[in-house]
């Protein structure tokens, strides 16, 4: 699928609401995997992220910094588990216009996430029960990447 193209172009990460972080590593880091990076808050969602890659795709754990966050109402309603499904786009303000003009309903607008993403979620009643996230990447203008490694 090319950039040109509308819609997801990969799984981008699966979202995993937990009480504690530590705790709910457990199951990732016996499966073998390491922590990317370090914890991050996004303090508009009140939430701690920790991130594990798997190919392509992260696995991002959410904790609830305050009792009034989303992620603390998800596990207070259900207990941990998946919270969301996200997929990502090239272009989040075209997206969210197109699926907008089909009735899709956002539960916001389009707001900063993690790692310098721009994120927007969709009604779980729309995903037929599952909340979806589309997730924009910060785009790199060639030549400025770097030195490799980085």
């Amino acid at each position: 699928m090319s950039a040109s193209t509308p819609g997801p172009q990969l799984l981008d990460h699966l979202g995993i609401a937990t009480p504690d972080l530590d705790t709910g590593s457990a199951p990732y880091l016996a499966l073998g995997l390491r922590a990317e990076g370090p914890d991050e808050e996004v303090a508009h969602q009140g939430v701690r992220v920790r991130a594990f890659r798997v190919g392509d795709t992260l696995i991002e754990l959410l904790a609830p910094t305050r009792p009034d966050s989303a992620v603390a109402a998800f596990l207070e309603r259900r207990g941990p588990g998946l919270h969301h499904a996200a997929y990502r786009v090239p272009d989040l303000d075209a997206e969210v216009a197109r699926l907008g003009a089909q009735g899709a309903p956002f539960l916001g607008p389009v707001a900063a996430g993690r790692a310098g993403t721009r994120v927007a979620f969709l009604h779980p009643r729309w995903g037929q029960g599952t909340l979806i996230e589309l997730v924009e990447h910060p785009h790199v203008v060639p030549g400025t990447e770097g030195p490799a490694g980085s």
